[in-house]
């Protein structure tokens, strides 16, 4: 009387975690994820979601319904080792393509800040736009303060990636 409370379905959710329960997984689930199914699923078979449940279970012998259940343990262990290196390789792929995006605008950014600095060392009058719109002059203290900026431009962007 106590084989009914019993889990009667395994699957691999989502997250890979493996759940034991005695009602059937969502609907989204995989076939392929669904590790055991209820030895008489009479009334799940009905259900739209798992049509599937008795052509699983009619290949095993009648009398050993666990027995295919042993080899199939370690067949989705590999499946889940071979999604686990397949996302740790897409993670890696992308963490590689976002340092290569961000050593460009790094290089970009120092090439700016030198052609800037270059034309401030040059000695010329440089006139900049201020909030009303109107031109202005640089004098030597924004001058100055201008190529302090440009020089910590040069120096955190122009060397070695920080570690």
């Amino acid at each position: 009387m106590a084989a009914p409370a019993l889990a009667q379905w395994q699957w691999i959710d989502n997250a890979g975690r493996k759940v034991y329960s005695d009602t059937a997984p969502p609907a989204g689930t995989p076939d392929k994820n669904i590790l055991k199914r209820p030895a008489a699923a009479g009334p799940m078979s009905a259900s739209p979601a798992h049509p599937p449940a008795p052509a699983a279970a009619s290949p095993a012998a009648p009398g050993e319904a666990a027995a295919p259940l042993v080899p199939q343990a370690p067949g989705v262990d590999k499946e889940l080792e071979a999604r686990k290196r397949e996302a740790e390789a897409a993670e890696a792929a992308k963490k590689k393509q976002e340092a290569e995006k961000l050593a460009r605008a790094r290089a970009e950014n120092c090439q700016r800040a030198k052609t800037a600095k270059t034309t401030l060392d040059s000695g010329q009058r440089l006139a900049t736009t201020n909030a009303k719109g109107e031109r202005e002059i640089m004098d030597d203290a924004r001058r100055a303060s201008e190529a302090q900026r440009l020089q910590q431009i040069i120096a955190s962007d122009c060397g070695p990636l920080p570690q």
